[in-house]
């Protein structure tokens, strides 16, 4: 069976390698796919992006199955391409996007149907927001309405930098389309997770729970990123805080979607604080929507995958998700995103990296922003590799990870050195 993996970031390569480990599974094609794809055993890298070019490959090859991994390629509608053409895909319909594509579209969705989110309000003019934020005060969030490659979202911890957001947003024009509205709301506090499920439209399964680092910075300090780390499972989702999550936000969103007439199918991340108190009474609520696996938290997840991650996609496409389960190892995997120089505002661009271990049972090199050229592997975006592995404890795991990183070598690589440090604090 040959497969095709939309996307060309860690995701996608750590999706591409756990599909790989089907005994069903011939070959995996990676659109455009990065340096690390190119020279993984099974794959080839595909350079088209076009939503029909990508449906014409699929039946040209004779793929069996497609897997989106960014966000991109859902909002123009690949999906909705692929099922017009008669091709099996998993994701959401460029409708059902919108819960990422568009953060007022999320927040009205969440309102309407009592999911628990920040208090918000959606401006177009800049001198209304301004006017609000002058009303609100400080600290507050401020979000361009669109997508924004992971730059649209500024925690301003002071009315100065929440009016700089906005006339960055709604001002210069530099967000684009993305920011011709913005999303003003209250800034929430408490732990963040990462919540992950597979939706087939009516059933769901979850995937194990997890947690990003979103700050350049160690002790989660500097400038707001993709994500520098993550790890699996995070501590802070207890079993009862797992099914109030399914309860108050999860099953709420997919019956609501479905009530809406826009059913939905695909990852399901929901972006989750958890407030202070008793897991019984600890406050809940979404910060984001997005519909598509976490990227760094796919990386440590697939590594904790002993199941057959394709037959759990079959049934995801058959609308049979209620029959698949997920084998989970139970030990901790983390990943470490090593970014590029000057990232997250203008990263510099190719540097040669070198010494990557082969992949190990127990760690992995995960590629991002990478490129092989003339048998060359140079930094080609922000974050570059993540560098993941499995341990039986969070400092085990950590020992592990960091002794890879210490290897690697490309100028200016930037990492955090403190990734899984809140699964290290007293609870």
């Amino acid at each position: 069976m040959k497969l095709l993996v939309i996307g060309s970031g860690g995701r996608e390569h750590a999706l591409a390698w756990r599909l790989l480990q089907s005994p069903r599974v011939e070959h995996v094609f990676v659109a455009p796919g990065n340096g690390g794809t190119a020279v993984l055993q099974g794959t080839s890298n595909v350079a088209l992006t076009d939503p029909a070019a990508l449906a014409a490959f699929v039946k040209s090859e004779g793929i069996a199955l497609t897997v989106v991994g960014p966000e991109a390629p859902l909002a123009q509608g690949v999906v909705d391409v692929f099922r017009a053409e008669g091709l099996k895909i998993f994701g959401p319909t460029r409708a059902a996007a919108q819960l990422e594509s568009s953060k007022d579209f999320a927040k009205a969705f969440m309102v309407r149907h009592d999911i628990p989110t920040a208090i918000y309000q959606t401006f177009t003019d800049p001198l209304a927001a301004h006017a609000y934020i002058e009303a609100q005060g400080a600290p507050i969030v401020i979000k361009a309405d669109g997508l924004a490659a992971g730059k649209g979202v500024v925690v301003a911890m002071t009315p100065h930098e929440a009016h700089e957001a906005v006339d960055a947003m709604l001002g210069d024009g530099s967000l684009g389309a993305a920011g011709a509205r913005v999303v003003i709301e209250e800034c929430l506090l408490g732990e963040e997770a990462s919540f992950i499920v597979l939706c087939d439209g009516k059933h769901i399964l979850p995937l194990a729970t997890s947690q990003d680092h979103k700050r350049l910075g160690d002790g989660d300090l500097g400038p707001n990123t993709g994500g520098m780390g993550a790890y699996s499972p995070a501590p802070v989702v207890t079993p009862l805080i797992h099914q109030r999550i399914m309860r108050e936000v999860i099953e709420p969103t997919i019956h609501g979607m479905e009530s809406d007439g826009i059913p939905f199918t695909g990852f399901l991340y929901a972006g989750i604080m958890i407030g202070e108190g008793q897991d019984e009474t600890r406050p809940i609520k979404v910060l984001e929507f997005n519909c598509r696996m976490g990227d760094p938290e796919t990386q440590p997840i697939m590594m904790r995958v002993r199941s057959d991650l394709l037959e759990v996609f079959e049934h995801a496409v058959d609308q049979t998700l209620d029959q698949a389960r997920i084998d989970w190892d139970p030990r901790t995997a983390l990943g470490v995103v090593m970014a590029s120089a000057d990232y997250p505002s203008t990263p510099r661009l190719g540097d040669a990296i070198t010494h990557i271990p082969e992949p190990e049972a127990d760690c992995v090199v995960f590629h991002a922003g990478t490129t092989l050229k003339d048998g060359v592997l140079r930094t080609s975006g922000g974050r570059v590799l993540c560098v993941t592995a499995l341990a039986d404890t969070v400092r085990a795991t950590q020992k592990r990870v960091y002794e890879v990183v210490d290897a690697i070598e490309f100028d200016g690589a930037q990492f955090r050195r403190d990734i899984g440090w809140r699964a290290l604090e007293p609870r």
